[in-house]
């Protein structure tokens, strides 16, 4: 099964890939794990993302879409990928269905676990960490058992500054100016699949297991 995870931060995305993975046994692929994988496997196409990264500057597609072609074509993936931050413009979407054509592949859905955008930024904001050890805790779903102090050390926890909420409602907003034409492409194509990401964990994966089932069948 050939898949993509979308959604905005915050919505849960990486518990449900841990599942996925784990119940259907194909590779989480993400942009970050494909370069460094590259990178260190010494690849022509690692060593030219490399060598933008040390620079600071954007990897350009083409190079992106070599390494994608790369990782895609591992053995790991003969049964399928669940791909994570890629594609993330119209342009990478149209070149990852042109690569698959010619792997004689094709994608079978892009899942979307769609969260309303303040109840993310209640999750994003809760969030607070330990300073001395890292421990990370949420106000409401995740709390100290002392208010404000870490439950490992006494430590005093802090907001980050990412997790302020000025900071998370305009990353949000990034977000969903880079993913809507993403999402509009890929449901005209109908491949989109949404899950209400509002629930427990598990009825969010429960849904997407059964939507799964029936390509395993």
């Amino acid at each position: 099964m050939n898949l993509i995870l979308m959604g905005l931060p915050g919505a849960g995305k990486g518990t449900q890939a841990e599942k996925i993975v784990e119940k259907y046994n194909i590779p989480h692929i993400s942009t970050g794990d494909m370069f460094r994988l590259a990178i260190k496997e010494g690849t022509e196409l690692g060593k030219e993302a490399k060598s933008f990264m040390d620079k600071g500057d954007l990897v350009p597609d083409a190079v992106t879409i070599g390494i994608v072609r790369e990782r895609l074509s591992k053995p790991d993936c003969q049964d399928g990928f669940l791909l994570d931050g890629f594609p993330r413009t119209i342009a990478q979407a149209e070149a990852l269905e042109s690569l698959l054509n010619d792997m004689e592949e094709s994608l079978d859905y892009v899942l979307h676990i769609d969260v309303p955008k303040d109840q993310l930024i209640e999750r994003l904001t809760g969030r607070r960490v330990c300073p001395t050890c890292g421990a990370t805790y949420h106000v409401i779903f995740n709390p100290p058992k002392e208010e404000g102090k870490c439950d490992h050390d006494g430590s005093e926890l802090i907001q980050r500054e990412d997790d302020q909420p000025d900071t998370v409602k305009k990353r949000l907003e990034v977000n969903v100016e880079q993913t809507k034409p993403l999402l509009d492409f890929y449901r005209e194509k109908g491949y989109v699949v949404s899950f209400k990401g509002d629930r427990d964990i598990n009825e969010v994966f429960q849904d997407i297991d059964q939507k799964l089932g029936n390509l395993s069948q």
